[in-house]
């Protein structure tokens, strides 16, 4: 698609983000000619989007207030390394009206909307005021002081930023202050401004966005509808487009919505309107996004554009074409996180040893044709900490309807290798392949109630399970007789005489203590509770295994105090057990350990104080969001060991709860 003649050109640009984005824009700029500068953390001194940028400058310290959120010395760095541009990605300071200044201030071309779109769209509280004088329907801002009972059920969201974080549903009244108290902190965390405000929360409602890409010539495109209903903690993990079961006139209007929101502010360059639509079609505008989305890949699937491409010639001077490209098929992708749904959604931080996507026919950059892309922040062999947000990766699929989009999607997922840290895959994979899903029944409390805790079982079923920790026994005592040479035409635990079986025992990512029981004998492999078994194939890696004539390959890899298995039962996470197990290890049943490194934020509970099981004792901050730690068992608070500030690794005491009697 052709563009007139740019009135300024960009030589250097520097992205003001890390992870995937950073990565995503960086693949742009090299495809268009542009030197790229990237910013990093201590924490990130090996990410990929280190490797990837022409030159890169350290932001010292590892939080994001220290680094990542620091104007100046993005602003520093941009002068330093020559940079006539400067992209904020998303997040951090993306919708920062001051930093946006700053940055023109410098002399620097701020790739996005101008700071006073970003100051009227980006605080939300301002936005709504805008907006409803412009007569576009927005739901009621509240303050929480004004809300009562008649108001419930209520929204507690962040004026700043966006991403889920800094909103809390609140059902009863007794409940508002302390939600009010937690998003205004993790709004303040993420975005550093802890302002809140209310309003109605709407029940079954779908989570429906408008992407808008604008010139400075006065030309404002809107690009289909993305459905982002699919949310975990109000932050969401799929997003397609164009969104299922809408009829025309209902597109139209939400296309017309969002040209009009657009319109208002003179806005220029990316930015998606955001609406919550009822299950009887009224819409209300949530807020505007005044930058490139996370989900913006399944757009640039159906229309063929490259977004941030048009965000740097816009920013050049470009003009669009009068009418904007006609969609083609329908894009799914799925946001894979480092996180354990079954557990709350507890943030997994530790090693990632492996992700290898099979198929991807493009990496950050417009599918040439339908497939499956991927954008990821990490490779394997990367570390997860809990300084910033657990995604790993979006995976996309393409296709020329729904139906094969979202099939193409969860078989890709399925066979994705994923080793080491706890991940949302089998989660994503049970959304896709779930009958309301394919239905299209979205809302966004989809992922509410017990649904959950069906979607969020592991693929692999306790038989398969039982199964792979067999592959796994074999596969490791394949991988002993290999080092053991004089052995090395023998299979492993073979006797001339009869004997004991071999064990091993390895724990399941349900806490299920498996017990393999094997011997090789003179008719073959001989396994205890699954006499119908044939080995066909063994070696380190590999093992094939026959069972009621059905063949089965399974693919192991060991790392030390770990071994995954990957078969089409179901990728398997197991840890092997110790023989002859520490007695000392044992903790009380009261000893409430962290389960994740991170930072004290708030306790409510002293030692002494009564508990029951399952009570909020304190809450602790990780990857950019508050996890709640409860009670391990009724009883008294015994031993009280941190306060709101400590920094505690996963594992430490945090307290010791006396079980009741």
């Amino acid at each position: 698609m052709e563009s007139t003649v740019p009135t300024t050109r960009i030589e250097t640009l520097l992205v003001a983000n890390r992870g995937e984005i950073a990565r995503r824009v960086i693949r742009t700029c090299r495809d268009l000619g542009i030197t790229t500068v990237a910013v990093y953390s201590d924490a990130d001194a090996t990410a990929p989007h280190v490797d990837e940028a022409d030159l890169a400058v350290r932001l010292p310290g590892t939080a994001p207030a220290d680094t990542y959120l620091r104007a100046d010395l993005l602003v520093a760095a941009a002068r330093a390394t020559g940079a006539d541009a400067l992209h904020p990605g998303y997040g951090f300071l993306s919708e920062s009206a001051a930093f946006a200044a700053d940055v023109l201030a410098a002399g620097v071309t701020w790739i996005g909307p101008s700071p006073e779109a970003i100051s009227r769209m980006g605080a939300k509280i301002e936005a709504k005021r805008l907006l409803a004088e412009e007569g576009l329907p927005v739901l009621r801002r509240h303050d929480p002081h004004e809300v009562t009972e008649e108001l419930l059920p209520v929204l507690v969201k962040a004026s700043a930023g966006g991403g889920g974080r800094g909103i809390r549903v609140v059902t009863e009244l007794a409940g508002l202050e302390r939600a009010v108290a937690s998003a205004g902190a993790e709004a303040a965390a993420a975005f550093g401004d802890p302002a809140v405000f209310c309003e109605r929360y709407v029940r079954h409602g779908r989570h429906v966005e408008v992407q808008v890409l604008a010139d400075t010539h006065g030309t404002v495109w809107t690009l289909g509808e993305r459905d982002c209903s699919v949310q975990r903690r109000h932050q969401k993990i799929i997003e397609e487009t164009p969104a299922p079961g809408l009829h025309d006139r209902l597109r139209t209007d939400l296309a017309a919505a969002a040209t009009r929101t657009a319109r208002s502010v003179g806005y220029v360059g990316t930015g998606t309107v955001e609406f919550l639509v009822e299950p009887d079609g009224a819409f209300w505008i949530l807020e505007m996004n005044t930058r490139l989305q996370v989900e913006h890949p399944v757009t640039e699937c159906v229309t063929g554009l490259d977004l941030v491409a048009w965000q740097v010639r816009v920013a050049e001077g470009a003009r669009l074409p009068a009418d904007a490209p006609a969609l083609r098929g329908h894009a799914v992708e799925a946001r894979l996180y480092a996180e354990d749904p079954a557990a709350g959604w507890r943030p997994s931080p530790g090693a990632l040893f492996a992700l290898d996507v099979p198929g991807v026919r493009a990496e950050f950059a417009p599918l040439p044709e339908p497939g499956v892309r991927l954008d990821a922040g990490v490779r394997g062999g990367a570390q997860i900490t809990t300084s910033y947000d657990p995604m790993l990766a979006k995976v996309i699929a393409w296709a020329p309807d729904r139906g094969e989009a979202i099939r193409r999607l969860a078989a890709t997922l399925r066979r994705t290798r994923l080793h080491g840290v706890t991940t949302n895959r089998d989660l994503l994979v049970r959304i896709l392949t779930s009958q309301e899903f394919t239905d299209a029944e979205l809302h966004t409390g989809f992922l509410d109630g017990p649904v959950l805790a069906d979607l969020a079982r592991p693929l692999a079923d306790a038989a398969a399970t039982r199964l792979s920790a067999l592959a796994a026994a074999l596969a490791d005592a394949e991988a002993n007789r290999e080092r053991a040479e004089i052995w090395a035409d023998v299979p492993s635990g073979w006797r001339n005489l009869p004997s004991q079986p071999q064990v091993k025992g390895y724990r399941d990512t349900t806490d299920t203590d498996i017990e393999v029981r094997y011997r090789h004998t003179r008719a073959g492999l001989r396994v205890e509770n699954h006499p119908g078994i044939i080995l066909a194939e063994a070696s380190p890696r590999r093992v094939v295994l026959i069972e009621d004539g059905v063949r089965r390959a399974f693919d192991v890899t060991a790392y030390q105090d770990l071994t995954c298995v990957d078969s089409g039962l179901g990728a398997v996470r197991l840890v092997p057990l110790d023989r002859f197990p520490d007695p000392a290890a044992r903790l009380d049943p009261g000893t409430l350990l962290a389960p994740m490194p991170g930072t004290v934020r708030r306790v409510v509970v002293a030692a002494g104080d009564t508990v029951e099981f399952g009570q909020p004792l304190l809450w602790m901050e990780a990857m950019k969001m508050e996890h709640r730690v409860t009670a391990p068992v009724a009883g008294v608070v015994s031993v009280l060991e941190v306060g709101p500030g400590a920094q505690v690794e996963a594992g430490a005491v945090l307290a010791v709860v006396d079980p009741r009697p």
